[in-house]
């Protein structure tokens, strides 16, 4: 099982590992653009102005700026301690026990639009790029992974694939067998509308079922029994869609 979550904005700082290494990382063969994007975001954060017009940051976000000029030798640390935010909350790796923790570095991978994906432990700088950014004399984000993606996280998938990314990310790698979810809030009268502030929240909850659950899920069905075993309020809509749904 293969629990892909979408990368957050937020990243912690710092770091106690040794600078990147791309060679280090999961799905080698992505690394020829790994490398090329990075090498990318360092020369571009030489001007200030030019990286937050590409990559879309205010005139007080100029630190980020500086995490990308900084990427070859800045610390690394584990992907699943470096992104933040509402999901990774939600997840709470923190809480993890010693096996909880195996699980997750063996069943999470984390979409970047920096290194197309990377997996729980991966060790990764602090870095600032969006899905949809443009960067200056380049084509898109999904042109230059979607010839390549999707063959690498279909190489790294060993059995079912829950796909929890943001329509931005599953473009970059499509898994087209994947399952996913939908957060809905469902109203007094009946009515559902999608949610928009909770669905990280909720996505985050999923993750964590999927991750603490002694049970190994093989279908829809399966990924349904954890959820509601953890406290989630969920419907199958399809082979391939769960509803999660909140009041």
């Amino acid at each position: 099982m293969l629990v892909l979550l979408p990368p957050s904005e937020t990243k912690s700082d710092g770091g106690k590992d040794a600078p990147l290494d791309l060679a280090e990382l999961s799905m080698p063969q992505l690394t020829e653009t790994r490398e090329l994007l990075v090498q990318t975001l360092v020369d571009l954060a030489a001007d200030v102005e030019a990286s937050c017009e590409a990559l879309g940051l205010g005139p007080t976000q100029a630190d980020e700026v500086e995490r990308n000029a900084k990427l070859w030798v800045s610390a690394t640390r584990p992907a699943l301690q470096r992104y933040t935010g509402v999901l990774f909350d939600a997840l709470d790796a923190k809480s993890f026990t010693r096996a909880q923790r195996a699980k997750a570095l063996d069943r999470i991978a984390i979409g970047s639009a920096l290194f197309g994906a990377v997996r729980a432990g991966d060790l990764i700088p602090a870095y600032r790029l969006s899905g949809g950014s443009k960067l200056p004399g380049m084509g898109t984000l999904r042109s230059l992974w979607k010839p390549e993606l999707p063959k690498a996280l279909a190489a790294e998938a060993d059995g079912l694939v829950i796909d929890l990314r943001s329509g931005t990310y599953q473009d970059l790698g499509p898994v087209p067998d994947a399952l996913i979810a939908t957060v809905l809030t469902e109203k007094p009268d009946g009515t559902r509308t999608v949610v928009s502030h909770f669905n990280k929240h909720h996505k985050g909850l999923l993750a964590r079922a999927l991750v603490v659950s002694r049970g190994e899920p093989t279908d829809i069905k399966g990924v349904a029994r954890v959820a509601s075993k953890a406290g989630l309020r969920v419907e199958i809509a399809s082979e391939r869609e769960l509803i999660i749904l909140t009041d």
